[in-house]
């Protein structure tokens, strides 16, 4: 018999403190605003911005449960005529708002939030993100294919946000 470890016997990782108990769109939007002419005048590939926000809410107070949701925006214009000149119209405007509810195990205070704003959102954003190319592609274009976001980039930047570091001497 040897002393190595077998695949049985190998140390499980610690499941995360967190329970997913569904997920569901809460809100979503696709607009083209010039209408159908925006499909015989489009000549060149729009430009697509996305802007991408997540929240927490406590469902019930004292308990464990919270909503996580997903908001991502993506706005489509036509290409400036010139360089540095002003974006054409506005091709089409798509909103998704997806969310989870969740419910928190024994996880310390301080997990909690990066639990929240960063470990659900990356559960939850390929289904935004299938829902989102699903709508444009629907709408008449090319499906918006976001890549993968980096949950704790963000989370990183909305806290210093809100929190500012001062600068100064000690």
């Amino acid at each position: 018999m040897s002393d190595t470890a077998s695949p049985a016997n190998a140390p499980v990782p610690p499941a995360l403190p967190l329970s997913v108990n569904l997920q569901y769109t809460k809100d979503l939007s696709f607009e083209v605003p010039s209408g159908a002419e925006i499909f015989a005048t489009l000549k060149t590939t729009p430009q697509i911005s996305v802007n991408i926000d997540v929240q927490a809410n406590r469902l019930q107070e004292n308990q464990p449960v919270f909503e996580v949701a997903l908001t991502i925006r993506c706005e489509a214009d036509e290409p400036a005529q010139s360089e540095g000149g002003p974006l054409g119209r506005k091709v089409f405007i798509a909103e998704l708002t997806y969310a989870a509810v969740v419910t928190l195990g024994d996880a310390p205070e301080e997990l909690a939030e990066p639990l929240l704003l960063v470990e659900v959102p990356r559960l939850i954003f390929p289904y935004a993100r299938n829902i989102l190319g699903d709508i444009t592609r629907d709408g008449g274009f090319p499906p918006v294919v976001l890549q993968p976001i980096d949950f704790v980039a963000l989370w990183q930047a909305k806290r210093a946000e809100q929190f500012p570091q001062t600068v100064g001497n000690a």
